[in-house]
């Protein structure tokens, strides 16, 4: 009877959503996901009125996870494990492994129905190196199906080198289209179809932020557009994931293709070894619908997995949250990484139509 009541006592805590850390302050702690994950895209879905997490699954040597996961909240503070959304093994043709760097939209069909459009990267088997694909859903939790075939699998024109790695995609509410962005140690953009399966090769440029040292903006990697007051802000990482010092850097520009302008104050996130914070960076950004409310959602590096341990530098990462902001003239206030993470949502968010 004893071991019945245990088991049953498991189960429940096994069902339970993952609790805001902090019940004192309500809030929602950092890390915001358990265990390993990181390059987190965070997504509202107008369908559903909650909020969504992607990432890598992360703590395999060599970042070998080869299926991606979903996180549900209602409040930015508690957060549900929705399962596997996605197995490069078992569900991709073209890929077996190293399932990096996601990002995902939303878009509301000409049927009135919504379709939840999901880019990745993973290693592509007959070129022996990364490449780009989309998987589509009719929910934010799936099941999801993949395209059948990687949409960027070359460098653009003009790059010697780098991966195509670490998508971003964006729709420009001036003109509608929708762009995406990738690249590790080059940063390129394209204007996605019609369809949202396939870039317009000829849209294809080469965005990658000029100069800059490891102390500010040289760009590494994961690039990430949004639009705020007629700006287009690209946010990317600097430095080696592995790095302490792996941070986020920001530039804005006129349009959604460049040419970008390095901000003055260039440094978003960067890390706080007071607070044992180390290599926060590869964000994505929320804004809450129809309010002038930001988030920065990013991954940091476990501190008991820093250079040079031999226990796995770089791919043992966690998925951190807090508040952004914006000074007068538009420039990005730098984010104070926590550990307290952020409060609850206030309000009911409205939805857009």
């Amino acid at each position: 009877m004893i071991k019945k009541h245990l088991l049953l006592s498991l189960a429940i805590v096994l069902s339970l959503p993952i609790c805001a850390k902090d019940k004192t302050t309500r809030t929602s702690g950092n890390p915001i996901l358990p265990e390993f994950h990181a390059d987190p895209e965070v997504l509202f879905s107008n369908q559903t009125g909650k909020f969504y997490i992607y990432s890598t699954t992360d703590g395999a040597p060599g970042w070998g996870g080869y299926y991606f996961t979903v996180f549900e909240s209602q409040d930015l503070t508690n957060w549900q494990h929705r399962g596997i959304m996605l197995d490069l093994q078992t569900q991709v043709s073209w890929a077996n492994g190293n399932a990096w760097a996601p990002c995902i939209i939303e878009r509301k069909e000409a049927d009135g129905n919504y379709k939840y459009y999901f880019y990745y990267s993973g290693h592509d088997t007959q070129r022996n190196r990364k490449s780009i694909g989309v998987a589509v859903s009719d929910t934010p939790v799936g099941p999801f199906t993949d395209s059948g075939r990687p949409i960027v699998n070359r460098l653009p024109q003009g790059v010697g080198g780098g991966q195509e790695i670490d998508v971003d995609v964006f729709q420009d509410p001036v003109s509608g289209k929708y762009y995406l962005y990738w690249g590790n140690g080059y940063m390129a953009g394209a204007e996605l179809s019609e369809d949202l399966l396939s870039i317009k090769e000829e849209t294809t440029k080469v965005l990658t932020p000029k100069g800059g040292s490891l102390q500010d903006y040289a760009f590494r990697e994961a690039p990430y557009v949004f639009f705020r007051q007629g700006k287009y802000y690209f946010l990317w990482s600097v430095d080696d994931t592995g790095s302490p010092n792996y941070h986020v850097a920001y530039g804005t520009s006129d349009s959604p293709l460049g040419p970008i302008q390095v901000a003055r104050d260039p440094i978003v996130l960067i890390q706080d070894p007071s607070q044992e914070i180390y290599g926060p960076a590869h964000n994505s950004v929320l804004q809450i619908p129809n309010r002038d409310e930001w988030y920065i959602v990013y991954h940091r590096i476990n501190k008991d997995y820093l250079k040079p341990t031999p226990n796995g530098p770089g791919f043992h990462r966690q998925v951190c949250i807090d508040r952004m902001f914006f000074n007068a003239d538009g420039t990005i206030r730098r984010v104070q990484p926590t550990h307290t993470g952020v409060a609850p949502l206030k309000g009911k968010v409205k939805r857009q139509k």
